[in-house]
């Protein structure tokens, strides 16, 4: 069983940087993807970034390309997201996101992931 905890969620300034990260409290090692997904008050969730096992694969949703970084440490079973240049459409609740069933591909579609967190608050102010 995969349990997802992420943390570095908080207040920042437009232009300013955060890096979340995702830490699976069990401390499997197990061979999944890695997905970030975002929700935004009555919004739908969508997909940011995704990075696959060994991290050969990665892959960002247009809004986020040039401004966010997906990344992963296994040794240390902790996956990052580094954000920066962020903007007040940035502010949502961060999910992060393990595959199980597709470990080699940095999938964007939320059905393929098999294991969610309870996600971190991310306020962009202008």
């Amino acid at each position: 069983q995969v349990q997802l905890v992420e943390s570095g969620g908080g207040l920042v300034q437009a232009g300013g940087s955060l890096r979340l990260s995702c830490a699976d409290s069990q401390r499997t090692f197990g061979r999944y993807a890695i997905g970030w997904f975002r929700q935004a008050p009555g919004k739908e969730r969508e997909f940011v970034a995704a990075i696959s096992w060994r991290g050969g694969s990665r892959n960002y949703a247009d809004s986020v390309k040039g401004r966010f970084t997906i990344s992963r440490d296994n040794a240390k079973n902790t996956r990052y997201l580094q954000m920066n240049t962020l903007r007040p459409e940035d502010t949502a609740v961060y999910y992060c996101a393990a595959s199980v069933q597709w470990p080699t591909r940095a999938t964007s579609q939320k059905h393929e992931y098999d294991y969610w967190g309870q996600g971190t608050q991310v306020t962009v102010s202008s």
